[in-house]
C-alpha cells in the first residue's frame, strides 16, 4: 500500500511539476518590449504571442507608400489565422514621414484604410532604434541596418524571425505569402 502511495505521489508530483513549467514559460524575447500605439497607448507586445507578425516601417510621402493597401489585404486574409501586421512609422529615410500621429493615422485611415495596429514613429537605426528594432535587426542571418522604408520582418509563433523582406518585395508577393502561410499552418 505504501508503494502505491509513493508511486501516486510522485505522479501528481510530476504532473503538478510540468504545469508549473508550463505557466512559467517565457515570453520570446522580441515580444518583451512595450510600444506606444499612435494615439499614445502603451502596449506590451507579449500581447501577440503565439501569432505570425508581420512587422514593418512605414512611410507616408514615399514611393513604396502604396504597400499600405497589400499589407491591409494581408491583414484582412490571414487575421483569423493568426497573422498580426504591426506599423512602426519612421522618418529617417529621407523624412518621408513627417506627419505627427495624428496625420499620420488619418492619412493611413483615409487612403488605405488600414486596420492593422500602427504604432508611434520610432527611428529603426543609430543609437535611438527603438529596441525591437535593435533586436530585429542583430538576428543572425537577418542581421543589418533597416536600407528603407517598408522592409518587412517576418516573426513566426515562437517569436523568432524567419524572415527579411526589402523593400522592393511587395507584400502580397508569392515569396511574402508563401512564408506567411508556412508560419500560420505551424501551430
Amino acid at each position: 500500500m505504501k508503494t502505491l502511495t509513493c508511486l501516486l505521489l510522485v505522479g501528481v508530483c510530476a504532473a503538478l511539476s510540468a504545469n508549473a513549467g508550463a505557466a512559467e514559460k517565457e515570453t520570446p524575447k522580441l515580444l518583451q518590449h512595450k510600444m506606444k500605439t499612435l494615439t499614445g497607448k502603451e502596449v506590451d507586445l507579449g500581447k501577440y504571442e503565439g501569432k505570425v507578425l508581420l512587422v514593418v516601417n512605414v512611410a507616408s510621402k514615399c514611393g513604396a507608400t502604396p504597400q499600405y493597401k497589400p499589407l491591409e489585404g494581408l491583414h484582412e486574409k490571414y487575421k483569423d489565422q493568426g497573422l498580426a501586421v504591426l506599423g512602426f512609422p519612421c522618418n529617417q529615410f529621407g523624412k518621408q514621414e513627417p506627419g505627427s500621429a495624428s496625420e499620420i493615422g488619418e492619412f493611413c485611415e483615409k487612403n488605405y484604410g488600414v486596420k492593422f495596429d500602427l504604432f508611434e514613429k520610432i527611428d529603426v537605426n543609430g543609437p535611438e532604434a527603438a529596441a525591437l528594432y535593435k533586436e530585429l535587426t542583430s538576428t543572425p542571418g537577418m542581421d543589418g541596418a533597416v536600407k528603407w522604408n517598408f522592409e518587412k520582418f517576418l516573426i513566426g509563433r515562437d517569436g523568432k524571425v524567419v524572415a527579411r523582406f526589402k523593400t522592393g518585395v511587395q507584400p502580397d508577393s508569392e515569396e511574402v505569402v508563401k512564408a506567411i502561410e508556412t508560419e500560420l499552418a505551424k501551430k
